[in-house]
This record gives structure tokens, sequence and C-alpha cells, in this order.
């Protein structure tokens, strides 16, 4: 149960004053990323910290305004000029003077009965707004703030922005979070007093208070010690419930799973390449895990096309040789088709008994593999992440791989882990993640790196042009399409967008299949399964020469006969992306080449992006400059794929709050793991605020 003194905060944002259907949709889009999500409520407007403040202490006197900066002016008003009836071109204008000199306060479409209210001839005002100087004449439009002296006095002269959606007035927003700050229940202290004293940090309250209330700038420094104790907490409840997840993981008990490695050597003997150093160090890790009684919860991260897929293959070996069950898991039917083609061979000459289960195997077929499962006659299952979700059910799952997954949260593993309660989780991942991000989203895990490519691959020759020579590329693609080569162009969109300028994967299809006829194939997102899957095939086969696409190729597709990658309007994809799609070709021991296409002018950060990935092919590098350059929230769409995203810390900026409060996570598990007493509950309004309830029901769990 969620703690009574929390309430007021999970009511949602349409208990607010002023607040009707249309502004919580903007609020809930701004606040939690889409339309569609649970309804915003309190706590979420209190997360969301300004950007910037609006100083308007600022009082220069009217003829000493400087053009385009927010000033507060102490005004007489002198007379109004109505514009002329059924003319709403022409503005309101009221004219008003100080001792400096005289201006107009001109009103778009001005309401003539409220303006006689707000600003009566002859009476003083202070007025505060954007000064335009026009032929020597000072103007302001729209004051933001028209208040008499009495009003003066409440005025906040120094006032928060916030990052803001269409649809939601920034006074409306500024108005929501006071009133939620005001409802802010007062919050007990879960720190360590002799941490709080050392970082000489003010209660979690106060720091809240003073980043929505800001006196100047400084208040809003990301360093300064308020905003350092808001980022550490933040932290503290991700990594509290991470520890959590793993004691809990760790309480129910794995089992040891010792193999001779008959079956490991026997899929070696049928894998065509040796295995690089960093994959025998990982299988020589994960073997260590699986022999221990405690249950194995690992990351495998690996560079595109580095032979992540091999040392899980050979994980799920021992495992089924040791007499369990192994399921690998996709995060599309495309991934999971792919694997099992690769694996179902392998496995094949090993004696492993493979299946596959996605959306498309129904009726009869799908309940002869789930009795197969259950009765323990299929060794390997191969799917989605459907498969732990609904009616499978294994006769004693060993393994589970978790391929390619950012959305493996703490929910994930805990559904994963009800499925199979003693079962060791490999999770896999082909998108390098900056240290940062790795502690903050797989701090219960033990992780494994593969830093070398295969034998014989090549590194990927990676260069940038600009659309207008959009002819010359196609000309050159004609000579390698004569000379059997395989192209993929890959585009940012599915069909034409009247709010984007970037050509469409069904417009570039089109445009191609003119020059090269039946040679160009075509897949998206917007396709079936069976199509796109036809479409891949025939690329595969050779059938068609060029494959246009928009990303769902970034991920673990293999055409290892690929050897130019374009992608065209590249400057509108994240460098993380960029290099995932780069990792489709290179695949072989052919010279590969990328090509950027983008539009000109690019601009400073677009500029940046293209010069790292033509620096470099090291995916490790290029993920932190793609968190340096783009900041957490961006790097894996955290917003979309349910990552957790931060309010009050950031992943760049406060890096060694995440140590410190890592640590404090730790103190916790080691002096109070059940969280109880004072602190304890003090502790659990912490995971509470900060939406970590599940590690809550850890504890429960017992």
């Amino acid at each position: 149960m969620r703690p009574n003194l929390l309430n007021p905060l999970f009511t949602p944002v349409s208990s607010l004053e002023g607040v009707g259907p249309k502004i919580e949709k903007a609020m809930t889009r701004l606040l939690r990323g889409s339309e569609q999500a649970t309804p915003a409520i309190l706590r979420d407007l209190i997360f969301h910290l300004p950007h910037s403040v609006i100083d308007r202490r600022r009082q220069p006197g009217i003829a000493r305004s400087p053009e385009g900066v927010i000033v507060t002016l102490k005004v007489s008003v002198d007379r109004h000029q109505v514009p002329p009836k059924g003319n709403r071109r022409v503005p309101y204008r009221v004219h008003v003077h100080d001792e400096t000199g005289e201006m107009a306060l001109v009103f778009f479409h001005g309401h003539t009965d409220y303006l006689a209210k707000a600003l009566p001839v002859g009476e003083t005002r202070y007025v505060s707004g954007r000064v335009e100087w026009f032929n020597g004449q000072p103007n302001m439009v729209h004051p933001d703030h028209i208040v008499d002296e009495a009003g003066f006095a409440d005025l906040p002269l120094v006032e928060p922005v916030y990052p803001n959606t269409g649809g939601l007035a920034q006074k409306t927003l500024q108005k929501s979070v006071r009133t939620a700050i005001a409802r802010l229940p007062d919050l007990p202290e879960w720190l360590d007093a002799t941490l709080v004293k050392r970082q000489n940090w003010p209660p979690f309250n106060e720091a809240l208070k003073r980043v929505h209330a800001p006196r100047d700038a400084v208040d809003l420094d990301p360093r300064a010690p308020h905003r350092l104790r808001l980022a550490h907490d933040e932290f503290m409840a991700g990594q509290l419930a991470l520890a959590l997840t793993r004691e809990k993981m760790r309480r129910t008990g794995g089992v040891a799973r010792k193999a001779a490695g008959k079956l490991a050597t026997a899929l070696l003997a049928a894998f065509p390449w040796p295995l690089t150093a960093s994959q025998q160090q990982a299988i020589t890790e994960i073997r260590a895990d699986l022999a221990r009684p405690e249950r194995m919860l690992r990351l495998l991260q690996g560079d595109v096309g580095s032979g992540k897929t091999i040392v899980a293959l050979l994980a799920a070996a021992d495992v089924i040789e040791a007499g369990s069950q192994a399921a690998i898991m996709a995060p599309t039917e495309i991934l999971a088709r792919q694997h099992y083609d690769n694996i179902a061979k392998l496995g094949n000459a090993a004696g492993i008994r493979t299946a596959i289960l996605t959306g498309r195997e129904k009726g009869k077929r799908r309940e002869e593999i789930l009795a197969a499962l259950a009765d323990g006659e299929i060794d390997l299952l191969i799917g989605t992440h459907a498969l732990f979700q609904g009616p499978v059910v294994f006769r004693d799952l060993g393994l589970a791989v978790v391929d390619e997954q950012h959305r493996f949260g703490v929910h994930q593993r805990l559904a994963l882990s009800d499925k199979a309660p003693s079962s060791d989780i490999l999770v896999m991942t082909a998108t390098p993640i900056p240290r940062t991000l790795v502690m903050t989203w797989y701090g219960d895990m033990a992780v494994s790196k593969l830093t070398e490519k295969p034998a014989g691959r090549k590194p990927i020759a990676t260069s940038a042009l600009p659309l207008e020579r959009l002819n010359d590329l196609v000309s050159r693609m004609e000579r390698a399409v004569s000379e059997g080569q395989k192209i993929y162009w890959i585009c940012p969109l599915v069909e034409e967008s009247d709010e984007v300028e970037a050509t469409s994967a069904e417009e570039r299809h089109a445009s191609l299949a003119g020059r090269f006829g039946s040679k160009v194939g075509l897949v998206h997102g917007r396709m079936s399964a069976s199509e796109k899957d036809a479409a891949m095939e025939a690329f595969q086969r050779g059938e068609t020469r060029i494959l246009v696409a928009t990303t769902v190729v970034e991920v673990g597709v293999d055409v290892p006969d690929a050897t130019i990658m374009v992608i065209e309007h590249a400057e509108r994809f994240g460098l993380a992306q960029l290099h995932q799609l780069r990792g489709r070709v290179g695949r072989s021991d052919r010279d590969s080449h990328c090509i950027l296409l983008y539009k000109a002018p690019l601009g400073e950060i677009a500029n940046a992006r293209l010069a790292i990935l033509r620096e470099t092919n090291d995916g490790f590098r290029i993920a932190e400059e793609d968190l340096r350059l783009r900041g957490e929230g961006e790097v894996l769409g955290t917003r979309q794929s349910g990552a957790p995203g931060f309010n009050l810390a950031s992943a760049e900026l406060h890096g060694d709050m995440l140590e410190l409060a890592r640590n404090s996570a730790k103190h916790v598990m080691a002096t109070n793991a059940s969280l109880e007493g004072e602190q304890g509950e003090a502790l659990r309004v912490l995971l509470y605020l900060f939406g970590q309830d599940e590690a809550v029901r850890l504890i429960r769990s017992g």
C-alpha cells in the first residue's frame, strides 16, 4: 500500500483549478511523453523542473529599455486608442509614460472592457514584458503582467520557465506547479544524517521548493547543493529498487548447472569462425555464474556484429546439457525468425531440439509446440518477449536470454522471475550503453563486454554526401549492382508527410525502381509480418539487390553479403541509431561502405554526429559521444522504451551522484534490507515517490 502521506501527490492534474480535459491531455503529453499515457498526476508536475528564469528585476525606465529584453516598468496610463469597428487587423493601443519617455502597449484582438478595467486612464500601473523598438518608438506587445501597487508586491520578479508543449500556456503550467508544490506533504528524511551533513544538503522538500521558486538563475545550476540532493535521491530510488530485485532473485535461489561441455564442443565444431578473446572471456564468466547455486543476472554488451548470439547459444548448450531448457527472446518477429534460422542449423548439428513460437504459430501447430515444451521435448525455444507472458509453460526453464531489450526494466525482470523462479537470466544488448546508463538501468547485473569484431571483418568506410549529389550516388550504385553487390537504402519515413521534409521509403522505392526495376525491394513497419519476411528473403537470396527500408532493419538483421548502406537524411537519426544501421553491412571479408546522405546546411550537433561516425567504428566511444551530445533522455529513447528516464537527475551531469547513490543503496542493503523501523518507512516513501513500487512488493514477498 502506498503511504497515505503521499496521496495528495498521486491525485490527477485534472483536480487542479483551471485544468479541464484539454489541458490535462496537454499536460499528460508533456509530462508522460504521450496523450495516450495514464493521465498525469501532481507528482509529475513537481518533478518537472524549470530550465531557465525570467528576471523581472530590471526596471530601467521606458527610454532606457533595451531592444528585445524583458523589463518591468512603472507607468502612468494616458489614453486608449481603440481600433476602428470591424477592422480586427488593427491592434488596440494603450499609450503610457514615465519620467523617461512614452510608450505604447499593444494588444491584438484586445477586449475593450478588460483593458479599460486593467489600465484605467490616469492611474499608475506596473507592466512587465519584452520591449521592441520601431522607428525610434518603444512598444510592449501583450505585456506578461499588468498589476497595480498591491499586485506588484506579489509579482514574482524572478519567474521559473518550464519546458512546455503546444496547447498549454506557460502561465497555466506555472500556476499548476505552484499549486502542486503547495500540496507537497512534509516528507520524512530517508538519507543517513552524516551524508546530508557532509554534503551540506537541505531536506528534500526544501531542495524541491528552491528549484521551483528560484531567486536567480544560479538556483537552477545542476551543480548547486539542492540540485545535487534531488539528483542523488532520484538515482538512489532506482539503485535501491535494483538492489532489492537482485536480493529477491538471490533469495529465491538458483540451481548450480554444471556441464561437461559436450554440446558446446559440438556447436563450436559446426560454427565457421574461431571465437574472439572477449567471446571466450564472456563464456568463462557465464559458466562460472551457471555453476553457482545463485541465479545468474548478467548483461552481455557487444557492439554490432561482435558475436553475442554464439555466446548465448553456448550458455544455452551448457544449461540443456545439465538437464534444463533455454529460451531466447527477441524484440521483433523478424529478429526471432532470423535467430531461429541461424540457431536451428547449429542446434541440429549438436542435437539440440529447437522450436520457434511467435504470433504466427496458431491453432494446432501452437498447441503442439506448447505441449512439447511442457513435456520437455523442446530444449531451446525462440520467440518474442510474449514468451514470458500468457500461457507458455516450460517443464524446467533454466536459462532465459533476453535479446536487444531496453524495455527489460524491473517489471519485466519480475514477470520473468515469476515464470521461472530459479532460471538464470542473460540480457544481450547490441547498443553499447555509456557506463553511467549501464549502472542506472542494469545496476543489479554483472556485465560482460565483447570488444572485438570476429576475425576477417573489415572496418566500414564511412562518408557523408549532400543530397544534391544523389544522382552521382545512384550512378555509382548501378556499377555496384552490376558487380553483384547488395545495398540497403534507409529512409526516416514510411510514407510522404506534410509535416516533415524528408523522402519516404515508398517514394524512394518508386524512384529507384524507375532505374533498377524489379531489383529493388521495400520493407517497413506498416507491412504485415509475411510481407516483411518475403521482402527480406528476396534480398537474402539475391532476387532483389537494393532493399529500401525504414529502421525496421536497424537491429540484428543479417545479410552477410550486403556491402553498401545508404542512410538518407542521416541528420534526422541519433548517433547510436546510425551506428546500428551501419552495422548491417561489413559482416563479411569484403570491403563495405556506409554513405550518410544529408540535407545541407547541417546544424552544429548533426555535423558533430556525422563527423564522429566518419572517425570511428567503436560503438562504445560512439555511445559516450551520443550521451554528451544529446543527454540520456534521448540516447535510447527512454520515454518510448520504458527505460527509466530522469526528471531530477541527469546521467551526463550527475555521474558522481550516481556513484554516491549506489553506495547509499548498498549501505541500506547491508544494514536494513527489509526496510524496517523509522528509516525503513522513510525509504519506502522514497520508493513510492519515484514510482519504484515493485521494489516494495519484493520486500513483502520475503
